[in-house]
């Protein structure tokens, strides 16, 4: 008799549950979607810090800084720093671009050279 006084009591407050989330579940979809909305758009901050544009036909200063992430002023030691760090994520035996590490290898050689 008290299995089954306690599996009614059970299930009834169950149903209760159920009928209190299902009665939330409108206004919890607005808050969410309200939310989304509010987000910030990851797909465009993603690559607004990238530069949009192809290689110039002769490396000059600006276009070596921009390959490597670095100051067009940096001095040596800060170009070989950020040729190390560039060059392990792309290089080809990594899965990098045999272009793409050309075109750092030039960078890092026409800084080496341009700078004091």
């Amino acid at each position: 008799m008290n299995g089954v006084i306690l599996t009614g009591l059970g299930l009834a407050a169950v149903g209760f549950g159920a009928r209190y989330v299902l009665r939330q579940m409108p206004q919890a979809a607005k808050t969410f979607s309200e939310a989304m909305k509010n987000l910030p758009n990851f797909e465009q901050a993603a690559h607004s810090k990238y530069y949009k544009g192809g290689f110039d036909q002769k490396m000059n200063r600006r276009e070596a800084s921009l390959i490597l992430g670095i100051s067009p002023s940096a001095n040596k030691a800060k170009v070989k720093e950020a040729f190390k760090r560039v060059m392990a994520v792309n290089h080809p035996d990594r899965g990098g671009s045999p272009y793409l590490a050309s075109k750092i290898n030039e960078a890092k050689d026409y800084l080496e050279k341009h700078t004091k």
